[in-house]
């Protein structure tokens, strides 16, 4: 693509629509602005243009501006709620191309269009200003009423730490890399993260490229609140009825929850089976004083379901060595005497929980640090004061439909 056959053809440079879908509405309930180039005989993504850095700056700012006026153009005519997502670089942004971008869009508000309907869509992977600065100039233009968004989030250049501190209003996760339910359960947990972090800054959950219904089912699975995709629909040079797919979004919703619904219960069920079993083999065994040589009667009954397990006293320091099985062999691990985990997520929080109910508990899936694998582990009350930990293999897990 030749910059200045851009340049000198700027009549055939056009935005493209791109419709954000709700999960609470179940709408359309905005639009990424997008450039394309038409050539004669097709539209071309002006991608490439704009992220091209031997393209003098003023070529792309004037281009960008260019595609932004004719897209506020159209949205003059459009219901007033819809938001305008619209992408600008941050180098660009912070080189004084802020000025004119602030006033095309003081000019619409004018026009009707407030500021409180924009969000800026930026990525800092690439950035090489101060940041201090940036800071300084979004966190202005989020006392104008403009939304600001952190783009390509889930993308490996991605500036997670920087993302507390700005606290942005949205943030923008690219579910390229899970393509497959096959992807890597790292991947996935770095999602969890960004959904657990997104609730504590007050941000909103928005997942792009999302082009399968896997993809779909993981973004409302995982807290997001705005959709985007090929999946759900493609860039286009005309807006969308609101209501496009919105049969379609609560059909595939109902289907996303009644298989959650499913899970949980089949979660409830297991864990309930668990206690049953714990309660009988405790029972079972009470009379062994030494703990050791319970958890050794307790590998017998488990060795099928168990690679480990142990026991703590109620501020998490552990009174009896692991019993750990390698090589299709348990083994005593003595030295993990004493050693404390009470800096584990929740764990004093279970403790109460089952001191409170008297019941075990079953955790979510994990990797272990050890061993690598993902596992899950039944927590379960001996007594006030002491505490069973029970960490369920892999095999187990993949052999028993809901655990994984």
């Amino acid at each position: 693509m030749d910059a200045l056959d851009i340049l000198t053809d700027l009549e055939n440079v056009l935005p493209f629509f791109q419709p954000i879908f709700s999960a609470d509405e179940h709408q359309v309930i905005g639009y990424e602005v997008l450039g394309r180039y038409y050539n004669g005989s097709e539209y071309i993504s002006l991608g490439p243009f704009f992220h091209d850095s031997n393209i003098p700056e003023e070529y792309r700012t004037e281009v960008d501006q260019v595609v932004l006026k004719k897209a506020l153009d159209r949205f003059l005519e459009v219901d007033e709620h819809l938001l305008i997502f619209i992408n600008r670089d941050a180098d660009l942004l912070m080189k004084g191309a802020d000025d004119p971008f602030l006033e095309v869009l003081h000019e619409y508000e004018e026009l009707g269009l407030s500021l409180n309907r924009y969000v800026l869509e930026i990525s800092e992977a690439n950035y090489k200003g101060e940041l201090d600065q940036l800071d300084h100039f979004l966190n202005y233009l989020k006392t104008l009423g403009i939304k600001i968004a952190i783009d390509k989030l889930g993308h490996e250049s991605s500036h997670l730490d920087r993302i507390g501190q700005l606290s942005p209003n949205i943030l923008k996760v690219d579910l390229r890399a899970l393509r497959s339910n096959r992807a890597s359960q790292g991947f996935q947990d770095i999602l969890y993260s960004l959904s657990l972090l997104a609730r504590k800054i007050g941000a909103t959950l928005l997942f792009e490229n999302i082009e399968m219904v896997y993809q779909l089912q993981f973004a409302w699975k995982n807290g997001g609140r705005y959709y985007q995709g090929f999946y759900l629909h493609k860039p286009a040079k005309d807006f969308v009825d609101r209501n496009i797919l919105k049969d379609k979004l609560k059909e595939e919703f109902h289907r996303f929850i009644a298989f959650e619904k499913k899970r949980i219960e089949t979660l409830h069920q297991i864990t309930e089976s668990f206690q049953i079993r714990m309660q009988d083999l405790v029972s079972k065994y009470k009379k062994q004083e030494k703990y050791e040589e319970f958890l050794g009667s307790l590998t017998k009954e488990l060795d099928s379901i168990a690679f480990r397990l142990y026991i703590c006293d109620e501020d998490g320091f552990q009174v009896s060595p692991n019993l750990f099985k390698g090589d299709n062999e348990w083994v005593s691990q003595v030295e993990y005497m004493n050693k404390n985990w009470s800096w584990r997520p929740y764990f004093l929080e279970n403790i109460h929980k089952m001191r409170l109910e008297k019941k075990g508990i079953l955790s979510d899936v994990y990797s272990d640090i050890e061993i690598g694998d993902n596992i899950r582990t039944f927590s379960y009350p001996l007594s006030a004061k002491h505490y069973l930990f029970i960490d369920l293999s892999y095999a187990f897990l993949y052999d028993n439909d809901g655990l994984l």
